[in-house]
């Protein structure tokens, strides 16, 4: 009887391990989102981040490996993980950005560009279907947080809702529903 406890325990941690791991972010590159967004235009979830970041990689490690995260960013987005340290060019909206060499540690343009020139990491960007920027977003965020942000702009209730509004009436369910 102990043995047949301890394996039916075994089998559900790891059947339970698997369903929450279903789904992965899908990255892609900055190049890559914005040669798919030529021919099927849909919006882009940028997630800003430097190697030496900690809340970066928490970032990835907590929230951004949520299933239904996941799930939901795959579904909505084209998914970009863009370190703010890149070192080749990358031309976005008919400009080349650089990276640039600076004390202690170089920056690449796009990153400044995105993030209005506040580089904090991890931030989070949200471009348009246009390509235009239409929010970013700094700091870690859990993962009701990070729900209610990609709900709101993927739906396009930045448009016609005030964010104050629209968190305060939002209900965590299942993302998608």
């Amino acid at each position: 009887m102990r043995v047949f406890f301890i394996v039916a325990v075994a089998v559900f941690f790891t059947f339970h391990h698997q369903l929450k791991a279903q789904n992965k972010v899908r990255w892609m590159s900055f190049e890559d989102a914005l040669k798919k967004s030529e021919s099927k235009p849909k919006k882009i979830f940028v997630d800003v981040y430097t190697e030496w970041c900690k809340w970066c990689k928490h970032l990835e490690n907590t929230t951004l490996s949520e299933d239904k995260i996941a799930k939901y960013i795959n579904e909505n987005y084209y998914p970009v993980k863009f370190d703010a340290q890149y070192k080749n060019p990358i031309e976005y909206n008919n400009v080349e950005y650089s990276y640039v060499k600076a004390y202690p540690q170089g920056y690449h343009e796009l990153a400044a560009e995105l993030l209005s020139g506040k580089l904090s990491f991890p931030s989070i960007v949200i471009i348009d279907e246009n390509l235009k920027v239409i929010q970013a977003l700094d700091g870690y965020k859990n993962c009701i947080e990070m729900d209610m942000i990609i709900q709101y702009f993927a739906t396009n209730n930045y448009k016609t809702i005030p964010w104050r509004r629209y968190s305060k009436n939002f209900h965590n369910v299942p993302v998608g529903n």
